[in-house]
């Protein structure tokens, strides 16, 4: 069973990166235009996908769901075990791909994605913890 103590903080953890997108950003995709809001953006949206893999890991390790062979493979061992579904799994992949470019091609991002995940994306990090919370509380 997993440890909702560790759930919850990473739960916190994202929430507050979120806020802080929120704050700089008021949702509106123009705004990332300005590149330090660019750089407050995908600081804190990296953290935040890498607190939801925090919580996958957890929940395949404590219910002992496998061993992942990519860091993407977490949600699929979730979503093999019914925590959570299909869809849900390819958003939150996508999300890690995010990550992986954020953190090793960092220049190779452009903004119109940028602008995309603000727009539409974010509730999908925010789904996630829903699940979870739901699923183990």
């Amino acid at each position: 069973m997993p440890d909702m103590d560790i759930i919850l903080a990473k739960v916190g953890n994202i929430q507050r990166c979120l806020r802080r997108i929120k704050e700089t950003t008021g949702l509106r995709p123009e705004s990332l235009e300005n590149i330090d809001k660019q750089d407050i953006f995908i600081l804190n949206l990296q953290r935040a996908i890498e607190a939801t893999l925090d919580i996958a890991i957890h929940i395949v390790a404590s219910e002992g769901l496998g061993l992942a062979t990519t860091i993407k493979e977490n949600f699929k061992l979730l979503r093999d075990a019914g925590i959570i579904d299909d869809k849900l799994m390819k958003k939150m992949q996508a999300m890690v791909g995010f990550r992986n470019i954020a953190i090793h091609d960092y220049t190779s991002i452009e903004l119109d994605i940028l602008k995309s995940i603000l727009s539409n994306n974010l509730k999908d990090i925010e789904e996630f913890y829903t699940v979870i919370i739901k699923k183990y509380s």
